[in-house]
């Protein structure tokens, strides 16, 4: 799923108006009308990042993000925010909470934070997948490809590890064949600087 800028505000024409603004700017967005609303529709799956209002008939946007956090929503988060609300914004951002943009707020400022957070969200995931890929090959070695892995990435060489393992040289050099051809790495080297990022 593509990333878009999810807008829960309870005050239709801020709503309307958010939500036209940003798809004059080619930024995907969906809209809600209330946080109850938002909570219903959100899943794992959602990409990209949340602009909520503080301040909302029914569940307010900071019980509504903490809410999120609870149940592992990592959607970064910016609030929107009225005067009165700057030090609930700020408490919101020591829990997590990117960023908190005041009303009235600069149109293209907004827009570029949200650009901002999108991205932020995109390398996330990246990140994530990239991890998720890494554990799964990781999975496939067998107990003594791991440990020949291991030593590989301690940097011994293979007379050192068939000593260490009481195997022959041969067969460390058939594991370490393996292991690289598993992990998708040429050179020790590419492996440790993979697993670095684990």
């Amino acid at each position: 799923m593509t990333g878009q800028v999810h807008i829960v505000d309870d005050d239709e024409a801020i709503r309307d108006a958010l939500h036209w603004l940003f798809t004059s700017r080619d930024v995907p967005a969906a809209a809600y009308a209330s946080a109850e609303g938002f909570l219903e529709a959100w899943s794992e799956a959602m990409a990209g990042c949340l602009l909520l209002d503080i301040r909302m008939d029914g569940m307010s946007g900071l019980e509504l993000f903490d809410r999120l956090r609870e149940q592992g929503c990592r959607l970064p988060v910016i609030f929107l925010t009225g005067h009165g609300d700057v030090p609930a914004a700020v408490s919101a951002l020591k829990k997590g909470a990117r960023d908190f943009v005041e009303k009235p707020f600069n149109d293209n400022d907004l827009v570029d934070r949200v650009i901002e957070a999108l991205a932020y969200d995109a390398e996330q995931r990246a990140r994530d997948a990239g991890q998720a890929s890494i554990a799964a090959r990781l999975a496939t070695l067998t107990q003594r490809e791991r440990q020949v892995m291991d030593l590989v990435i301690a940097g011994k060489l293979n007379k050192v590890i068939a000593d260490d393992l009481g195997i022959s040289m041969r067969t460390v050099e058939v594991h370490r064949a393996h292991v690289f051809e598993k992990m998708g790495v040429k050179t020790a080297v590419e492996l440790a600087r993979l697993l670095a990022t684990v």
